[in-house]
């Protein structure tokens, strides 16, 4: 029951992020907003972070927080038509049965979060 909840969590978090991905691309969409995606791209994907991931649970507890909060914080922002446009794009996509995420761009993320822990764990160890 707990897993179904989180897997139904992750799915509005991915179309969620989708959401944004597309109204970042849309022409009409305010700099500000393009902006604050870039930083919470930024602060998702970098190394550094409030408490650091090395220490368990506790380290990816600010991501599993800071991150949905601030995708729901631009969402609820961004203007109504682009949001309106963009999350029709996401709905027409899942329609066509199109994946939210391509297998290429999770094994690349894959990849690189496995590259960065063998780092941590050198840089740590030495």
């Amino acid at each position: 029951m707990l897993f179904n909840r989180l897997r139904r969590w992750a799915r509005l978090i991915k179309k969620d992020a989708l959401t944004l991905w597309f109204a970042c691309r849309d022409p009409q969409a305010p700099l500000w907003l393009k902006v604050f995606t870039g930083v919470l791209a930024a602060y998702t994907f970098s190394p550094i972070d409030l408490i650091p991931d090395v220490i368990p649970l506790v380290g990816w507890l600010d991501d599993a927080v800071i991150v949905p909060s601030g995708v729901m914080l631009l969402l609820r922002a961004m203007p109504a038509q682009v949001r309106a446009r963009s999350l029709a794009k996401v709905e027409r996509r899942q329609q066509q049965g199109k994946k939210l995420i391509s297998r290429s761009a999770l094994v690349i993320l894959l990849l690189l979060w496995l590259a960065l822990l063998m780092w941590g764990v050198r840089h740590f160890m030495s």
